[in-house]
């Protein structure tokens, strides 16, 4: 395990096992990414950023769960699934698309999907 990521999860260990999910399964199906470690987000990236992982919060307080990671991706269309908890257009053409998960299991075949799908279309860009 990288220690910058160890070092991300300091506050939120109960948290690692899932980003070690989200890791693994984003680099075996795409394994041209990168992974950078900031301050506030682990970002995969390719020519471009196309998902990343953060705590920053995509649902109010009252209804996250306890162990929570959020995982955000950008596609060319705005999103209707009821597991997205916010969706922004902050260019034309460009949704990011924010998920809270709240357990290993939860980063499935839908969300990996999703997330192969960002960074073919960060390739576009």
């Amino acid at each position: 395990m990288n220690e910058a990521v160890l070092f991300f999860f300091n506050k939120h260990l109960e948290a690692l096992p899932i980003y070690q999910r989200l890791e693994a399964s984003i680099l075996e199906r795409v394994p041209t990414a990168g992974v950078r470690v900031q301050k506030t987000q682990i970002s995969f990236c390719q020519k471009r950023l196309f998902a990343c992982a953060s705590f920053n919060p995509a649902r109010k307080k009252a209804l996250r769960p306890a162990v929570w990671l959020t995982v955000s991706f950008g596609l060319g269309y705005r999103l209707d699934s009821p597991r997205v908890d916010a969706a922004t257009g902050p260019y034309p053409d460009r949704w990011t698309h924010h998920v809270t998960v709240a357990s290993p299991e939860e980063i499935d075949q839908e969300l990996l999907g999703w997330i192969e799908e960002a960074s073919q279309f960060s390739l576009n860009k």
